[in-house]
């Protein structure tokens, strides 16, 4: 069957082959690939014990895949613009052939330093092409990347190094977004002290910073890459084996290693890439996320180089050194297809529309959002103000753990409602179904979004903890993988996602645990228990709000919030702190102890005039206290 899709009513035909024959659909589009050995068995699947095999028995390499493959035909081709944060820095442009020579040479740094397949790697890089050139190394030699977002404290790169049992990690001297500066191998430093697995590092001279290097630990990656050529066959691996692990948080206070496999991943990756934005080997693309993020793995790293695609890479931040800078770079660069977040999207827009000025943004034909559902207000604003009102917006709707987009309106076939995800890929099977799990049918109706067949992308498991894997997002619902979200189905049969459904809270496009949050507020010596919920942001979509017993008397309010910021930004990040803190006497709980977050998160909202019934609490005059002291 014809794949293409030229239209929606294409898009509807190729759907519905893709749901009624899945493996046929699948095996499809997986021989555009290239593989070593072709697959015994399409799939195996048991949505009971969460165990899922795709391609199982084929042999073959991502890193050969996003790069040999292309050198025939398109060597020449660049693979990544990368814009400096600084703005007199020379861009720097990288062919397929330079990246290719790149990542054979820090394969065989790698391997040279004693990494071998299946051992894990911790990345800790800045927005660099060698972040790139790391993780398609790993790839390469079948070592399994671990990337840690370049904002992290030293406490979370050591509970992510530790919990993988990592041998080795690769870091810079340092990274500069907009005026700030990390010291990110001082930062490095700190979080081994409690690493006894890494033997060794690797250190990338990116700002020529002066650092502290350990004799027999720390090597330097010009240094290392002059001892090697540039030869490197890749690791034919199982399409099964571990690719990456990349840690979100959860709704317990430990962060979980989600596992992706080489084989399916690689799939829908690239065949995502290709049909959601409509690419065409002309364009220019242009994500803004974080390598430490899935969007940046996906439709950076991945993604775009599957499909021999010229990316643009930036190393610094939206507003920096001023409004104008993205808008700057795709005037320069001439990027047809650009990727954001709508936390940057409402961040632009109330600088106003003078940054706008003077900018050259005719290039652009496609516009697509990412990490949470965006407003109508913002969508209209980037569809008319930065696409010129003919650029179809692509509003994705994916996971860390589904590995690539599941739900978007597909650029080109015409067919977008503001605010909505509108309809699943081709070959996902979504459905909606209530608190008892029966799916519910028909338009104009919502309940918890679930999927009922699996995908090639899907994570495989939690590292080192199937169990939790399996209760996670197979237990709350019999034989579906829950994705923690509601989900509205409008009279046309499109969707849109209403949020998250459990104790997790997407700030800015990074999905935070209320748990992790809430293990680290309680370090404070004043604090003997905290509750953290979310509520609405005009910037950040969601921020965060901390209500916390203290068995002492905070005297002075506002060092005592700083103190806790300070807290929550080293022992995760300072994405995580909380926006308003709030001392309680008690927390509204149940009989049996449980947290009433509904009623805080109601409160944390505004909407205090309807909190449902609290008879259920062990005490529900402390309610009455909350209210009165809301920030």
């Amino acid at each position: 069957m014809d794949l293409s899709l030229k239209n929606y009513q294409d898009y509807l035909e190729v759907y519905k082959f893709s749901v009624e024959q899945p493996e046929e659909f699948w095996s499809d589009i997986a021989y555009t690939f290239s593989w070593k050995q072709p697959w015994e068995k399409v799939l195996n699947w048991d949505f009971k014990e969460a165990n899922i095999e795709w391609f199982k028995g084929a042999k073959l390499n991502l890193s050969y895949n996003c790069l040999d493959r292309h050198l025939a035909e398109s060597g020449n081709k660049t693979a990544f613009i990368f814009e400096p944060n600084d703005t007199n820095a020379e861009t720097r442009k990288i062919s397929y052939y330079e990246l290719h020579e790149m990542v054979c040479r820090f394969a065989n740094v790698l391997k040279a330093n004693g990494v071998k397949k299946g051992d894990r790697i911790c990345i800790y890089l800045p927005m660099i092409p060698e972040a790139i050139v790391a993780m398609l190394a790993c790839a390469r030699v079948g070592a399994v990347h671990s990337v840690v977002f370049a904002g992290f404290s030293a406490q979370s790169i050591s509970d992510r190094v530790n919990d993988s049992d990592c041998s080795l990690i690769i870091t810079s001297d340092g990274a500069v977004r907009g005026d700030k500066k990390i010291e990110l191998k001082k930062i490095v430093d700190e979080a081994l002290v409690s690493c006894p697995s890494i033997k060794k590092c690797i250190v990338f001279n990116s700002k020529n910073w002066e650092v502290n290097m350990i004799a027999g630990r720390d090597v330097w990656w010009h240094s290392e890459i002059k001892k090697v050529d540039s030869h490197n066959e890749p690791e034919w691996m199982d399409a099964e084996d571990p690719l990456f692990i990349l840690y979100t948080s959860g709704s317990t206070g430990k962060p979980k290693g989600v596992l992706h496999t080489c084989g399916g991943y690689m799939v829908m990756v690239g065949y995502s890439f290709k049909t959601v934005f409509n690419y065409q080997p002309h364009q220019i693309f242009w994500c803004t996320a974080d390598i430490g993020w899935v969007t940046g793995h996906s439709y950076i790293a991945f993604g775009p180089t599957l499909n021999g695609a010229t990316s643009v890479l930036y190393e610094g931040v939206p507003a920096w050194p001023d409004a104008g800078r993205y808008w700057n770079i795709i005037d320069k660069h001439q990027v047809n297809i650009f990727y954001t977040s709508p936390t940057v999207i409402r961040s632009l827009m109330a600088f106003g529309d003078t940054f706008l000025e003077g900018k050259n943004l005719s290039s652009l034909e496609v516009l697509g959002t990412v990490g949470e559902p965006i407003n109508e207000e913002a969508w209209f604003w980037y569809h008319d103000r930065i696409g010129k009102e003919h650029c179809p917006i692509v509003d994705t709707w994916w996971q860390t753990e589904t590995g690539a987009t599941m739900m978007t309106p597909i650029a080109g076939l015409g067919v977008a409602k503001p605010g909505y995800a509108m309809y699943p890929m081709p070959g996902i099977q979504l459905m909606l179904v209530n608190e008892k799990g029966d799916e519910i049918f028909g338009n104009g109706v919502e309940g918890n979004l679930c999927v009922k067949f699996p995908w090639p992308s899907m994570a495989r498991t939690v590292y080192g903890d199937h169990k939790r894997f399996q209760q996670t997002y197979f237990s709350t619902y019999k034989n579906l993988y829950f994705t923690g979200d509601g989900c509205k189905r409008d009279e046309e049969g499109f969707y849109r996602i209403t949020g998250r459904v459990d104790d997790v809270i997407n700030v800015s496009g990074h999905r935070i645990g209320t748990g992790e949050v809430e293990d680290a507020i309680n370090d404070h010596e004043c604090i003997i228990e905290s509750a953290v919920v979310g509520f609405p942001h005009d910037i950040k979509g969601q921020a965060l709000y901390a209500f916390v017993i203290c068995d002492k008397k905070v005297d002075d309010l506002e060092k005592f919030k700083i103190e806790v910021g300070k807290i929550v930004s080293e022992r995760i990040g300072p994405f995580a702190r909380p926006d308003k803190i709030q001392i309680v006497r008690a927390l509204p709980k149940t009989r049996s102890g449980k947290i009433m977050r509904r009623i805080l998160r109601k409160i944390a909202e505004g909407e205090i005039s309807n909190l449902g019934d609290v008879t259920t609490l062990i005490d529900p005059t402390v309610v009455e206290e909350i209210k009165k002291e809301a920030l």
